[in-house]
């Protein structure tokens, strides 16, 4: 092994690294996104059923 201990110096620095720029979400913060994510959904298919109603009714008299 010519490189000695570098290469596990680097991989040791790697991870240091990667540990300090990416924060862990704790699972509270997990359930929040989720609840959150979960209620946008439910507000967008609202408003897609609310479109296709709209249309519906409209293309009804249209059509003839």
């Amino acid at each position: 092994m010519t490189r000695g201990n570098q290469r596990e110096t680097d991989r040791a620095r790697a991870q240091a690294r990667v540990e300090k720029n990416a924060p862990k979400e704790s699972q509270g913060d997990l359930t929040k996104r989720r609840e959150r994510d979960a209620q946008i959904m439910k507000e967008k298919q609202k408003q897609a059923l609310e479109k296709k109603a709209a249309e519906a009714s409209g293309d009804s008299s249209k059509k003839k």
